[in-house]
């Protein structure tokens, strides 16, 4: 398409104001990228140096030989055994005296159902511990919300909790409530809720921050109040974004929860912690499999809802 006479001259003008009023590195100057990739390059290096000097990076004194043992047992999970298992299988002592007579078949299923009953203990304690996440983080992140003006010292308070919850893992949390609770799925709850409510009030208070100012200001120019603002302008907008930020945290606690029982907080972890000190790798592979349909299967059913609310 041709420019009418007279035309070409201006835009060519303005095009090159606009640039010169661009930030430009100086002749000379590293980038910021370049900074940071000279930063990371050397981190590594020193990284891998420092480990190498002390020792730290052996594989140890047969590892292929240990990965071929390993990944030959965990290809044969216990749960085969409920079908081919010997039911007639004979324990003996050193000197080949019998000691026992055991059905395979009979155990593994009650070691199954044993299974199933710390999945849904995982389940119920990821659950609980994101409800009670959301109702904590939701106060946290409003206050944390720069556009909402919340007071300065409720502010900077609300953000430094959630800094900090956020930071601490959730199994430092778990070995922390073991020892204030005791053992089982309550410490678990409390360690799950503690850790994802600083992740939740983060992301409300960002999904507030982001909004369009232009609704929330035609509400306060008809002279409503506060709190009529924010249920009226902020709270509808931000409503499906806070909900889906639930369920994505929901999908990472069901994941975290099956590590929780390796401190005492309940679940599945227990079993996973018998199983590795007792170099059990077929019921440790029948264990990742249950967690691995469980999480996917509650991905799948999140990722469907949320899809849903954008």
């Amino acid at each position: 398409m041709s420019l009418p006479l007279g035309t070409a001259r201006p835009i060519e003008v303005h095009l090159k104001a606009e640039a010169n009023h661009r930030p430009q590195a100086r002749r000379g100057q590293p980038s910021v990228l370049s900074l940071l990739l000279v930063f990371c390059g050397l981190l590594v290096l020193l990284s891998a140096w420092t480990l190498g000097a002390e020792d730290e990076l052996s594989l140890g004194r047969k590892p292929w030989q240990n990965l071929q043992k390993t990944v030959a047992e965990l290809a044969e999970p216990s749960f085969l055994r409920v079908w081919f298992g010997d039911t007639n299988s004979q324990v003996r002592d050193q000197d080949g005296k019998v000691l026992r007579v055991d059905d395979q078949r009979a155990t593994e299923r009650r070691y199954l159902a044993g299974v199933g009953r710390a999945l849904w203990t995982t389940l119920r304690i990821a659950t609980l511990g994101t409800a009670l996440a959301a109702l904590i983080a939701l106060p946290l992140g409003l206050l944390a919300a720069r556009t909402l003006h919340a007071p300065r010292p409720l502010f900077w308070l609300a953000k430094a909790a959630l800094d900090t919850m956020r930071s601490i893992h959730t199994l430092v949390f778990g070995l922390f409530l073991v020892g204030i609770v005791g053992l089982g799925a309550t410490a678990g709850i409390l360690a799950v809720a503690l850790h994802s409510s600083g992740t939740l009030g983060k992301l409300l208070a960002e999904a507030i921050e982001s909004l369009d100012a232009h609704p929330v200001d035609a509400v306060r120019a008809t002279g409503a109040t506060g709190a009529q603002v924010f249920f009226l302008g902020v709270w509808p907008a931000v409503l499906p974004q806070f909900v889906s930020q639930v369920l994505y945290v929901w999908e990472f606690n069901i994941r975290d929860s099956t590590i929780l029982g390796l401190v005492g907080a309940g679940g599945l972890g227990l079993l996973l912690s018998e199983a590795m000190s007792l170099f059990q790798w077929g019921r440790l592979a029948t264990l990742l499999l249950a967690i691995v349909i469980m999480v996917t299967s509650f991905d799948a059913l999140s990722r469907a809802v949320r899809r849903r609310l954008v």
